[in-house]
């Protein structure tokens, strides 16, 4: 083995370096086997991550069985759940940059020979995964996995019941003491977010791209399962380590598109767009937004999950797990079998292992899809240049046209709609909301969540520059590109223009005369920035557009 760790271990200059880690428990015996990071997002600001140190023990098991040394190391999370409607919220897709640059930092300095990456809430999932594609040292990704359902009137709910009860609650279709039971019974222990939203649908995205081990990511987060689990993930990153199998061997063009094909099959997260095109980025691989439109177009969706379904996320792991999901891929031809995964064997491979619980009704035959298309939708037009996203799981609208209202922040749309001011037939515009504009392109659950409660979500639209939470149902647009802060023609959008949405055209249009829209960006000045120093500012200084992954550089 060609043992990157050696450059700081080994040799008479080295004495120092090793006079350290001795001082700390390692031997010389430790420092001459290959050093594994275990890079933990573990935090204790919320359920998302919160045994994640208990994995990171088990992990340091594996990888001291099959021979390795493991160093533990943190990095950070942020909760969007928790900061969801708030200025917090800015922090969240900020948070991804800088997870995959922590990562990369201590890899590079501490020239580590693999890494195992813990991860659970939706950007910790990314950002383990862009930092693992720039070291391209060996490396797999594992997710905590899923927080179990809570049980409210005799049905599982997860917290996006709870989003959309406190639009009930404001919209007087909900008491007070129900809003309140929702609130404690929704969210009944550690895990992930619990039905098809960003962090499932991103660890969705890691074993189909071949990053994670197929079979591990479906187990709930408190399932006494997840110990073997992270066990195993340390024996296989020596194995990797052994043959040299590293992340960009892994992660091709086709593995993308195996990754796309999930996310549609699975009615996925709109923001499996952004984060695959930055992985992308780090991978060398090219993907463009309509590559995600080619590929929802040929890949049915036959997993009923929330928030567009039935089920929750934990009902995968009843049904059989990720394998079964990637059996019909294979079986169906709508992905490419041959490509690698980190164990070294085959994605075919991997997918027959997985066994289907007989009678499961999660994940539908291919004869039987819920839709003949996937989950997602890529459109443009004269609002939407550079193309924006809409998810299409959950409901069969296609089109809209209306009249827009106009919000510039998203606190003034969600007080909009909790006071009734939004009606039936509008087009909600949240703008300067995006990566620059925001910063950091919140996501709208709270809005969305509001509409849905306040009974609005099959006759009213919104269109934004920011994100969506993958618990967002609804005929919601995301993602608008070129952004409001960056002169887009979302900018010029006034109170009461005519918005068309045309899903099967693949079009949104601003109905409004081009010399118009022209005149009025002529005339535009740019809002002055909220953040004139810190992270943020550095933040809207180096942040490219949504429609190429909103990465900074």
């Amino acid at each position: 083995m060609k043992l990157n760790s050696y450059t700081i271990t080994q040799g008479r200059d080295r004495a120092p370096a090793r006079s350290y880690l001795k001082a700390i428990g390692f031997t010389d015996a430790d420092l001459k086997k290959p050093i594994i990071g275990v890079a933990n997002t573990w935090t204790e600001t919320m359920n998302c991550n919160y045994k994640l140190r208990d994995l990171a023990v088990k992990v340091k098991e594996g990888v001291r069985a099959a021979g390795g040394t493991p160093m533990e190391f943190n990095t950070i999370a942020i909760s969007d759940g928790i900061t969801m409607g708030t200025e917090g919220m800015k922090a969240s897709l900020v948070s991804r940059e800088v997870i995959a640059d922590s990562i990369e930092l201590v890899a590079r300095g501490h020239m580590f020979d693999g890494i195992v990456a813990l991860v659970a809430c939706d950007k910790t999932i990314p950002g383990a995964g862009m930092a693992l594609l720039r070291l391209n040292i060996p490396g797999i990704v594992l997710y905590g996995g899923s927080i179990l359902p809570g049980r409210h009137n005799g049905k599982d709910i997860t917290v996006m019941d709870v989003f959309e009860a406190v639009g009930a609650n404001a919209a007087g279709r909900m008491s007070d003491a129900e809003l309140l039971e929702i609130e404690n019974t929704a969210c009944p222990g550690a895990g992930a977010c619990g039905g098809q939203f960003t962090a499932n649908t991103m660890a969705t995205v890691m074993e189909l791209i071949g990053l994670s081990p197929m079979g591990t990511a479906a187990v709930p987060q408190v399932d006494v399962r997840k110990n073997d689990v992270a066990f195993r993930c340390g024996e296989i990153i020596l194995d990797c380590v052994r043959n040299e199998r590293k992340p960009r061997d892994i992660a091709t063009r086709k593995a993308f598109e195996n990754a796309i094909a999930g996310v549609a099959a699975t009615g996925g997260s709109t923001n499996a767009v952004l984060h695959l095109l930055a992985m992308a980025k780090e991978a060398g691989v090219e993907l463009k937004m309509d590559d995600f439109q080619t590929i929802s177009n040929r890949t049915p969706l036959f997993v009923d999950l929330k928030p567009g379904g039935k089920f929750v996320a934990v009902d995968v792991d009843k049904a059989g797990g990720m394998g079964v999901i990637a059996q019909r891929l294979v079986d169906g031809n709508y992905v490419d079998s041959s490509v690698l995964t980190c164990t070294g064997r085959s994605f075919r491979e991997e997918a027959a292992d997985a066994v289907e619980t007989p009678g499961q009704e999660v994940i539908r035959p291919l004869s039987n899809p819920l839709k003949p298309t996937g989950g997602l939708a890529i459109l443009r037009g004269s609002l939407s240049p550079e193309g924006c996203v809409i998810k299409l799981a959950g409901h069969a609208k296609k089109q809209h046209r209306g009249p827009a209202r106009v919000f510039n922040r998203e606190e003034d749309a969600m007080a909009a709609v909790q006071s009734g001011k939004i009606q039936a037939g509008d087009v909600v515009v949240i703008r300067y909301e995006g990566p620059r504009g925001g910063p950091g392109m919140r996501e709208m659950l709270g809005v969305t969540g509001a509409i849905v409660g306040a009974g609005l979500s099959d006759s009213v639209a919104l269109v934004t520059d920011g994100r969506f939470s993958g618990a967002t149902r609804g005929f919601m647009i995301a993602h608008v590109a070129p952004e409001a802060a960056n002169r887009g023609p979302i900018a010029a959008v006034q109170e009461g223009d005519s918005i068309n949405i045309d899903v099967d055209a693949g079009v949104m249009d601003l109905e409004v005369a081009p010399d118009v829209i022209a005149k009025r960006l002529e005339g535009w000045t740019a809002p002055t920035a909220r953040y004139k120093t810190g992270v943020f500012a550095k933040y809207v200084a180096l942040v490219g557009s949504a429609s190429e992954g909103a990465v900074t550089s």
